[in-house]
């Protein structure tokens, strides 16, 4: 089969790794890289044996397909020079600034008749895959994707860099619209979003929570999910997870506590792991999901296949971030609508949460 000729537009902090890993790809031919920053862009082509580029428009005749990861408030025009081409495209996520971008996008990928594959790359991690094949039907789920700050993607909310993961993951899991959304959010070192929290309500009744910050001491990429059928927690950075469900006789019988004496209840907590909840732990940790995620952007392109993310799944996480953030917009922080509101009008500190010398000396 002929090689795919390739580009990645933007070779910073992600798109170097894009660059990267197609230049191994064996049915990939990297024809080029484009980057405003000339040195970024001549170091990530050394290093990937091709060419460097300051401007994307000179590999619009030279490329099959390309993917782009320039900064997310440019994604609508670059993209959209590539698709008038009629060239195939991975966009990383978000898909564009507004819902109404990327619908653009999606339109003229579908007028083109090319693959439109968003970046959201968490659908390829091994352990929501497993987790996808699992018989499960959602009813909480809680989500929590939290960084620390690395002065990247300041130019979109938190909502927009991070929780969007989880957001599409959610849609995948659970088959039904959103009906409510609660959400509060606080900028602390850009003039966006920087830690957000939603609560999402759907038509069948699942209710979801979610919790990014790009302002975190500690890092964490989590999903815990309860069902009728048990319960599931995902580690996305390790890719395992955990499983959690009923014995079959506690399903039958059930456990009256009431009837258990002393020394039957002191017997039940070192049985209650094991003999009436049965665990199980998964190591999914085989293979990267960039790698995974370009492997099918590419199979999708040699034989005009649908992507496993297409632009409307794009849409439609950015649909729901959107209200999200529409609802950071208006919360309330003392209840009053003549109050503090939104993500960057807080009510007053009292005063300092901690002293350093006198916590220092105490501790």
């Amino acid at each position: 089969m002929t090689r795919i000729r390739l580009a990645v537009i933007g070779v910073g902090h992600l798109g170097k790794e894009h660059a990267r890993i197609l230049s191994t790809l064996s049915d990939v031919e990297l024809v080029g890289v484009a980057d405003v920053n000339l040195d970024q862009a001549q170091a990530v082509a050394q290093r990937c044996g091709t060419r460097a580029y300051t401007e994307y428009w000179p590999l619009l005749n030279l490329v099959d397909a390309a993917v782009i990861c320039v900064p997310t408030v440019y994604h609508h025009a670059v993209a959209s020079e590539f698709l008038r081409h009629g060239i195939p495209l991975l966009v990383e996520k978000p898909l564009a600034s507004t819902l109404q971008q990327a619908q653009e996008l999606t339109d003229l990928a579908r007028g083109a008749g090319v693959v439109l594959q968003v970046g959201h790359i968490e659908r390829f991690n091994p352990g929501f895959e497993e987790l996808q094949n699992r018989l499960l039907q959602p009813k909480f789920v809680e989500c929590q994707r939290c960084g620390s700050f690395t002065g990247r993607s300041t130019d979109i909310s938190v909502v927009l860099d991070l929780m969007i993961h989880d957001l599409d993951l959610l849609l995948t899991l659970v088959d039904a619209p959103v009906t409510a959304v609660d959400a509060l959010g606080v900028s602390v070192l850009t003039e966006h979003e920087d830690v957000a929290n939603a609560r999402l309500h759907f038509a069948n009744g699942c209710v979801a929570t979610l919790t990014a910050s790009r302002v975190s001491t500690s890092p964490s990429r989590q999903m815990r999910v309860w069902a009728p059928e048990g319960y599931v927690h995902v580690d996305f950075a390790k890719r395992t997870l955990d499983l959690v469900q009923p014995s079959a006789e506690l399903r039958r019988h059930g456990l009256d506590l009431r009837r258990l004496d002393p020394a039957a209840l002191a017997l039940l907590k070192t049985e209650v792991f094991g003999r009436h909840l049965e665990t199980v732990h998964l190591d999914r940790n085989k293979g990267d999901q960039l790698t995974r995620e370009l492997e099918d952007f590419v199979r999708c392109v040699q034989h005009g296949q649908s992507p496993r993310v297409s632009g409307d799944d794009g849409c439609r996480a950015l649909a729901l971030a959107t209200r999200i953030l529409e609802q950071i917009q208006t919360h309330r922080w003392q209840g009053t609508a003549d109050g503090p509101g939104g993500p960057r009008s807080l009510p007053a500190p009292l005063g300092p949460l901690f002293r350093r010398a006198e916590d220092g000396a105490a501790a």
